[in-house]
């Protein structure tokens, strides 16, 4: 297949089933990470560049800024790259150093932040540097991941559709929450397609999304220091709210069962599915979404000595493997 432009390239149905995790439900990954970008965030970035293309806001030259844990950057990047957009991204200290030289080499500007907000984090400090540097360059244009529709309807055209139409039926969802984009445009799709399918948002502890108290958090990709402008809670049937030693603990126990390296994010809802094992009743079809694969996470997740300093001996207490469980019995 020959495609115009490598932001086309964006492979919206590939599941890969994991018995390993559960004896009562048949649980599926919707891979995200096969794609130019590595992550479910191209298909953001995408219907962000396009929407601001037809309300004028953008054109050949005209700069872009945004802020982002590293997913987002890169994939921005990828796109302003090939649209002759200059990008500005802005990260902060976990972002990892391959998310930052990836954005770089694809040309953009990457500017980290390094003073944490209220809340314990940095979103709110990103967000104040961009406001400041509309203030000096009122000709950038942010698009603003945090609060514009074009983030969620991304995932409401493209993301839930594909999901429901791989796997045809859905009993619940589990879904990490960042931005919220994803979240809010998959429960709003499968609330009008599907709508006995259960959706469960998964947050990370220490993060105020959903009115939990503020934390220090050390993986990208989940949670936030501020609730984005985005989020609807009401859309969802339950909110999980996970511990990261716990998603550490879920990611390397993926890779050691299907030979896979998933992200942080995906380690999370993963870990949110592996506690509700007990409570599954007549062997549900579980759909879990996995924004971005492993290979970001080398020097963190998959990295002892980065786990340890951070969150002491919790390798130890790796949850036991759940071997030759065939899917479907």
């Amino acid at each position: 297949m020959i495609y115009a432009h490598a932001h086309d390239v964006i492979t919206d149905d590939v599941f890969v089933a994991l018995p390993y995790l559960s004896r009562r439900a048949d649980v599926y990954l919707k891979i995200e990470g096969f794609n130019p970008a590595g992550s479910i965030k191209l298909k953001t970035a995408l219907g962000l560049v396009e929407d601001a293309e037809r309300r004028g806001t953008v054109s050949v030259g005209v700069p872009v800024i945004e802020s982002s844990s590293g997913n987002l950057g890169i994939a921005l990047s990828s796109i302003c790259a090939a649209k002759g957009y200059p990008f500005t991204c802005v990260v902060d200290p976990n972002t990892s150093q391959p998310a930052i030289a990836h954005m770089r080499a694809l040309g953009a500007e990457v500017v980290t932040v390094r003073k944490t907000d209220s809340n314990g984090g940095y979103l709110h400090s990103r967000i104040a540097y961009i406001q400041e540097r509309l203030q000096r360059q009122p000709e950038m244009v942010w698009l603003n991941q945090y609060a514009n529709p074009a983030n969620a309807a991304a995932h409401y055209d493209r993301t839930a559709k594909n999901l429901l139409a791989g796997l045809g039926h859905i009993d619940q969802l589990f879904v990490g929450t960042g931005s919220t984009g994803t979240f809010v445009g998959c429960a709003r799709y499968l609330r009008e397609h599907s709508p006995h399918t259960r959706i469960i948002a998964v947050d990370s502890l220490g993060s105020v999304t959903f009115g939990a108290e503020p934390g220090r958090r050390w993986i990208p990709g989940l949670g936030a220091s501020r609730r984005p402008e985005l989020c609807r809670p009401e859309l969802a049937h339950e909110i999980v709210h996970v511990a990261e030693e716990d998603a550490i603990r879920e990611c390397r126990r993926v890779a050691r069962n299907t030979g896979l390296l998933v992200g942080g994010s995906t380690g999370s809802v993963l870990a949110a599915v592996a506690a509700r094992e007990e409570g599954f009743r007549d062997r549900p079809r579980v759909a879990v979404i996995s924004p971005d694969l492993g290979d970001r996470y080398l020097k963190t997740v998959y990295d002892d000595e980065w786990v340890n300093d951070r969150f002491g001996d919790v390798l130890a207490g790796e949850a036991p493997d759940l071997v030759g469980v065939p899917a479907g019995g």
